[in-house]
């Protein structure tokens, strides 16, 4: 049985186990290379940073993998404008400030990052003014919940007891898995078939894990306590392979952490039953004339290319 390898509109579940870490170990990396060359479920400390433009500038310098910009809108399907009459004045979002490169505070002290440019892009599209306020990620919901804001941009998880307080929009950005394998491997696809002979690294007790062993389960799966055990596994050639969270594996591979020892090999998994369906805007439950807002702004920032644009902006890696 072949594993799902395409994008699938289903929505959101969760947010992906331990992304949080990686993402702030591989961002604290990125601010190093800024200083040498002129970029879950755990909580990482807040990076020193002032946003995008050292990674970009990296990334014109060397050989990184083609971005693929992921579309997940059907533009044949015409969604109605939104009356501004019923929409509020003023839109104001929720996030967090400990997210990189999602939404964090930059060296400057502004609020920064891919959900506040995308935030920002709703509201000019919604001709609405936008404002934020940061809150725990535990305390997010219900700061919507009770009408201290109208909207949040922080990945929050979308389940049953999630859904009894909140509605979703479509999803705005994907979160797919991919195999990671050194330079020199020759694997060019990454089926169950050509993966049975190899020593495949991954974080243990997680939805990765969860995956290979499902359809994978030919492999020589070895699992680590950690992403960066398993990196260096797979640096020092003791495993084959590395299966985990494409957007963290591609900032580690465009990072100086990986010493550009490996690229991706194959393409992107999106089943949503192990790695969510990505991130999407949560609204008070019941709130449908919001949450259609928030549907037509991000079909219409997607048909326009500004979510092109800020997709190339925050990530000048390809993870799909």
């Amino acid at each position: 049985m072949l594993p799902p390898a395409s994008f699938l509109s289903i929505p959101a579940t969760r947010r992906i186990p331990s992304r949080r870490a990686g993402l702030n170990a591989l961002v604290l990396a990125v601010v190093a290379l800024t200083a040498t060359a002129a970029v879950a479920q755990q909580q990482p400390a807040r990076p020193a940073q002032s946003g995008p433009p050292p990674l970009v500038e990296r990334a014109e310098k060397i050989a990184i993998t083609p971005v693929v910009v992921p579309n997940f809108w059907n533009v044949e399907r015409r969604l109605e404008r939104p009356d501004a009459a019923k929409l509020p004045k003023e839109l104001r979002f929720v996030t967090t400030d400990d997210y990189p490169p999602f939404n964090f505070i930059n060296s400057t002290g502004a609020l920064s990052g891919f959900n506040i440019d995308l935030a920002r892009a709703i509201c000019a599209e919604l001709s609405v003014t936008c404002s934020f306020q940061t809150a725990a990620f535990a305390d997010v919901a219900d700061v919507v919940d009770q009408g201290r804001a109208e909207a949040a941009i922080a990945g929050l998880v979308a389940t049953p007891a999630s859904r009894a307080t909140l509605d979703f929009s479509e999803r705005y950005l994907g979160t797919p898995a991919r195999f990671v394998g050194r330079k020199q491997e020759t694997l060019a696809k990454a089926t169950p078939e050509e993966v049975a002979s190899k020593k495949v690294a991954v974080v243990s007790r997680t939805a990765h894990e969860a995956y290979l062993r499902s359809f994978f389960n030919e492999a020589a799966i070895r699992p680590y306590p950690d992403l960066k055990a398993a990196q260096e596994a797979l640096k020092a050639g003791q495993v084959d392979l590395l299966f985990g969270d494409g957007i963290t594996l591609a900032l580690w591979l465009n990072g100086t952490d990986s010493a550009a020892c490996c690229r991706f090999v194959g393409g992107p998994f999106t089943e949503s039953r192990f790695f969510g369906d990505g991130f999407s805007v949560a609204v008070k439950e019941g709130n449908d004339t919001l949450r259609h807002a928030m549907d037509f702004a991000l079909q219409r920032i997607w048909e326009k290319g500004v979510y092109t644009d800020l997709y190339l902006r925050w990530f000048p890696v390809g993870f799909y």
